[in-house]
């Protein structure tokens, strides 16, 4: 697979392109943030240490998943025996939130080969959806972007899982330096620059009525199964009136 080093002379696809321009593009746009995953890739290199895993089954994880949520999660069932039944259900509900993302993505995502489509989903996480497309939605078609600011997110938190799981322990909690409230600020500010048209909003209302109240009573990560499901019907009726 080859992709173009110039926006001209790259295949397009109903006017979409995946350029090694529009991927160094999207690693620049969100390299700042991304060095932030850094304290937590640390936190989760040594807490895997800590739970029994070695040093290169942390990193590799960190290398394979790249799903700092779901890993953390694998950690509590890291026990003999392992209980691989109720370790599916628990990634499987804290990465459902990725069959929404990938819905919203449809339009731009499948006019593209299928092996392209799998390298960019690949490295799909929140904050490079969240970068992403609202840009597809303005008119961007290099889909690069996508790709460059998951593969920046992806090798700053492999990196900071091996400075854990090699010796971070000595560094300390990264939660003193308040390294927790990024990625919050992040996503506020991310909600709060998108158009403010109701089929925009209505969906994260609703979804949000749902997941809160959801927290104590359905098993961890279920609540937000069920908010983005309610959330996406929500988007979905506003967009086919």
């Amino acid at each position: 697979m080859v992709i173009e080093d110039a926006e001209d002379s790259a295949p397009t696809y109903k006017g979409v392109v995946l350029t090694l321009a529009g991927i160094r593009l999207g690693g620049r746009r969100l390299l700042p943030f991304a060095l932030f995953t850094v304290p937590f890739g640390i936190a989760f290199g040594v807490a895997a240490i800590e739970s029994g895993l070695s040093s290169f089954q942390a990193i590799l994880m960190s290398l394979a998943t790249f799903s700092g949520a779901a890993q953390f999660a694998t950690l509590d069932f890291w026990t003999e025996p392992l209980a691989f039944g109720s370790l599916a259900m628990v990634v499987l509900a804290l990465n459902a939130r990725h069959t929404i993302m990938g819905a919203a993505l449809a339009p731009w995502i499948n006019q593209l080969p299928l092996s392209r489509r799998a390298l960019v989903l690949g490295y799909l996480s929140d904050p490079n959806f969240a970068d992403s497309q609202p840009a597809f939605q303005n008119g961007e078609r290099d889909i690069g972007i996508l790709l460059g600011g998951g593969l920046v997110l992806w090798a700053c938190w492999v990196a900071g899982t091996a400075i854990g799981a090699l010796g971070g322990a000595e560094l300390g909690d990264p939660t003193t330096f308040g390294i927790d409230v990024v990625m919050p600020c992040f996503f506020a500010a991310v909600i709060a620059g998108q158009p403010r048209q109701v089929e925009m909003i209505a969906p994260i209302l609703v979804a949000s009525a749902v997941a809160v109240p959801m927290l104590d009573v359905l098993p961890t990560g279920w609540n937000v199964v069920l908010a983005a499901l309610v959330g996406g019907m929500v988007g979905t009726l506003y967009h086919a009136k």
